[in-house]
């Protein structure tokens, strides 16, 4: 059966795109145009009153995008719909782009379709470039996905296995949430590039930096927690895709040598460096952010379990006695060394950790290296 396709819009207070958007929606829609006025305050109501065509629902007061696009969803299946369009009413989305959505939509009915931002151009905020990367390492961790733009609000949905779902929030986290539960569920995802651009005055963002995104991490918080108990330990039993997919990111045939290297001794660094506890907290959004293999990163950062303690322990000493000159303590064996000692000694244990893990993780790069490259192809 063809699928029915309508677009759906929450829009809070964005009088000054709204009417370029649904002008634009309505020259590429492929059926209904369906608008959840979330509460707007700026004459939005007026101007979707003097519209004509489009089936306007009014939410009052705010309740936040996640529940407005959940009414959208109810009046599309309503309307007897089986996907929804979803696009951002700021005008950071070109309508000219529907028809791609469309598209993918009829090729794939039974996956959920994401339009890809290109968030490395110049345009585009560093903190939302950021943000998306973010986004992105937490989603693959949290379903063994890995997607280009999971912040987009360019998307179309099946909306059959929606139903019977229940949501933890109703802002802006929803579109995460939703997406984790899909691919928990087994949708399968397909990606199709879309046009995006921020550069222009009348684009009016309701996305508050501090408070939203404390939300969605107390939600990514929640979702690893249900993938560590739940999903990766059912994938692993029933499915052994938990090993594939770390075997597949490990492995990586068309990432570089020396970034696999560099991965490598950055998490012996990390596993040294003397941050006890907080090693991979740190280290992981790290490794995230400058592109590092994480698989690999987290294997070299177990260097500091709890058989190979006394050996950091010592070596920090040995490498702290020359810094702190003549009151150094010099261990005469491992059978010395207890947490009482580094609380005496910590300013030498502090710098002869650091200087111990520049020094392993010169070596385990140079050492990794040289086996990746004679490993290359094998």
């Amino acid at each position: 059966m063809e699928p029915r396709i309508a677009v759906v819009m929450a829009t809070y207070n964005n009088a000054g795109t709204l009417r370029q958007v649904l002008a634009g929606v309505r020259a590429n829609s492929p059926g209904p145009m369906i608008v959840v006025d979330d509460g707007s305050t700026d004459g939005s109501a007026d101007m979707l009153r003097a519209e004509h065509g489009i089936d306007v629902l009014r939410v009052a007061p705010n309740r936040g995008k996640g529940h407005a696009l959940r009414r959208g969803f109810e009046r599309a299946r309503a309307l007897g719909c089986t996907h929804a369009i979803t696009i951002d009413t700021d005008g950071q989305h070109d309508p000219a782009d529907v028809p791609a959505i469309t598209q993918a939509i009829i090729a794939q009915p039974d996956a959920m379709v994401m339009g890809i931002r290109n968030m490395d151009q110049a345009s585009v905020p560093g903190r939302s470039s950021f943000g998306n990367r973010f986004s992105n390492f937490w989603f693959k961790v949290e379903t063994g996905i890995t997607l280009g733009d999971t912040q987009t609000g360019f998307r179309g949905w099946p909306l059959r296995p929606m139903e019977g779902m229940r949501w933890l929030t109703d802002r802006f986290g929803f579109e995460v949430e939703a997406i984790v539960k899909l691919a928990w569920s087994g949708v399968p995802f397909a990606q199709v590039p879309v046009r995006v651009r921020y550069d222009f005055p009348e684009r009016v963002s309701h996305f508050k930096p501090f408070l939203d995104f404390t939300r969605i991490s107390l939600l990514n918080a929640w979702l690893v927690t249900c993938a560590l108990v739940w999903y990766w330990p059912k994938r692993l039993l029933l499915q052994g895709g938990l090993w594939r997919a770390i075997k597949a990111e490990a492995i990586h045939p068309e990432e570089s040598s020396i970034r696999k290297a560099c991965a490598i001794g950055f998490g012996f660094f990390m596993g040294i460096v003397p941050i006890w506890g907080l090693q991979l907290l740190i280290g992981i959004p790290l490794a995230y952010a400058l592109r590092l293999n994480r698989v690999l990163f987290i294997a070299a950062a177990n260097i500091s379990l709890p058989p190979m303690i006394p050996l950091i322990l010592y070596a920090s000493y040995r490498f702290g006695a020359p810094i702190v000159g003549g009151n150094a303590f010099v261990p005469e064996d491992l059978d010395g060394l207890s947490l009482a000692t580094v609380h005496q000694h910590v300013v030498q244990y502090a710098t002869g950790a650091v200087a111990l893990a520049l020094t392993v993780a010169a070596i385990g790069t140079t050492f990794s290296f040289a086996l990746l490259r004679a490993m290359r192809g094998r």
